[in-house]
Parts: structure tokens; C-alpha cells; sequence
């Protein structure tokens, strides 16, 4: 199949918001791995003081996230999905929670402006049509040693890892889009990652894009070797 870019993509996910929530709980340990990565920022002092980007924010699972690791941050959460956006904003969120609907490509016309001392990005690199112009955009929303942390399906490099992520796919993942008559948006998860970086792959991305310290950190459970988490540095 072809995978799902742009408008029709948020389109896609439009349609999937009020079943999304449900479908990505009964994965053991999304939430926990999500929390995971935001620690793995290393914000100072609770966040206070510090701006925060969350860039492709959904429903608000990665802002819950990034706030239990940061919870005296300011945090702008960003997506280009108004019906995930929708369900973000029946959640209770603090006074320095904020959220935008607005594209990556399209975050100035929004008003999101940097500097920002931070960005956390979970499942949107293999979901974007250019990700090297993404990260040169997230670069220059960063100031001077600002924090990039990624936390993305992006496979180890291994036939098993390839086989464990078909597998799942295959016999859960897939069936459950097709109940909640979300199939398109389903396989294009699937064959999203199958066709994107591999985790040394996407390191290697960072680097090319002008970020320092870059670190691959692994996910315990099932999805060792599937799920990592990325950490950088602006320069």
C-alpha cells in the first residue's frame, strides 16, 4: 500500500480519535514507555523555568508524559490532527499546558515560535513526508543546547525485529483498526515503520542534522528492539 502523508493522513487520524485512546491502552506498557523517554530528557529542577515543545502530541498521552518528567514546564503541544487535538482538550490539564492545531510544516503561521529549551517528538518522524526539513525545523526551534528527545518505532537492524513487529501487526494490530473501521490508517502504521530509519539509521539522521550528544536508548518488554528513544543536543 501506499502510506498516508499530509492532510490525508490527519484526516485518517481524525477518524480514529475517539477510538485511539482505547486501542493504543491495551498495549502493555505504551503509557510507561512513554513516561520512560520524557525522563530520559534529563529536564532540570522539575521543568521550572523551561519551555517545552511536545510535536505531535495526539491525544495527549506524550504531554502527560512530558508533564509527569517536567511539571513545572510551560509545554506547547502541537499536531496537525483537530479530532485527536479534540480528545486532547477533554483531559484536565494545568494552567502551562497549552495545545495548537497546526502542521509541522506550519508552526510559525500558528504562532509557535521558539526558543524552546526542549522538544519531545513521540511517533511522528516516520509519519512526516520530509523528516530531515522536520529536524532542521525543530533545530531552529531549540535555543543553544536545547533538548531533543524522540521516542519513535524505529526497528534495530535485525531480522527478528522485523518479524516480531509483522507478527503483532499482523495478529492484533491489524484486526483491531479493521474493528474500529480505521484499517487504511492501521496498515500505514504498520508499513510505517517497516519502511522507515532503523534506530542507528535515524541516529545517524540526527547527526546529519547538526545534533550533539546523540544517544539510542532501548525499550524493556516485547518491544526491545522495536521502540527506542532518541536524545540530542542543539549546538
Amino acid at each position: 500500500m501506499t502510506l498516508l502523508h499530509d492532510a490525508e493522513l490527519a484526516a485518517a487520524f481524525d477518524h480514529a480519535a475517539l477510538s485511539y485512546d482505547r486501542l493504543v491502552a491495551a498495549n502493555p506498557g505504551y503509557h510507561a514507555h512513554l513516561r520512560r523517554s520524557a525522563r530520559r530528557l534529563r529536564l532540570p529542577r522539575g521543568g521550572a523555568g523551561l519551555r517545552l515543545l511536545d510535536l505531535g502530541c495526539g491525544t495527549g498521552a506524550s504531554t502527560a508524559a512530558l508533564l509527569a518528567a517536567a511539571p513545572h514546564a510551560e509545554i506547547v503541544a502541537v499536531d496537525a490532527s483537530a479530532g485527536m487535538l479534540a480528545r486532547a482538550a477533554t483531559k484536565r490539564w494545568p494552567a502551562g499546558v497549552s495545545f495548537v492545531h497546526a502542521p509541522v510544516e506550519g508552526l510559525a503561521d500558528a504562532g509557535v515560535t521558539g526558543p524552546f529549551d526542549g522538544t519531545f517528538a513521540a511517533y511522528l518522524f516516520r509519519n512526516v513526508t520530509d523528516p530531515d526539513g522536520t529536524l532542521a525545523a525543530v533545530r531552529s526551534l531549540l535555543g543553544p543546547g536545547g533538548r531533543l528527545g524522540v521516542h519513535e518505532y524505529a526497528l534495530g537492524g535485525r531480522a527478528l525485529d522485523r518479524a516480531v513487529w509483522t507478527a503483532v501487526c499482523k495478529g492484533i494490530v491489524l484486526p483491531a483498526g479493521r474493528l474500529a473501521g480505521d484499517a487504511d490508517l492501521y496498515r500505514h502504521l504498520w508499513r510505517s515503520v517497516v519502511e522507515f530509519d532503523t534506530a542507528p539509521g535515524f541516529a545517524d539522521r540526527l547527526r546529519r542534522a547538526g545534533f550533539a550528544e546523540v544517544r539510542v536508548l532501548p525499550m524493556p518488554g516485547w518491544q526491545t528492539g522495536i521502540v527506542h528513544t532518541f536524545v540530542g543536543r542543539s549546538r
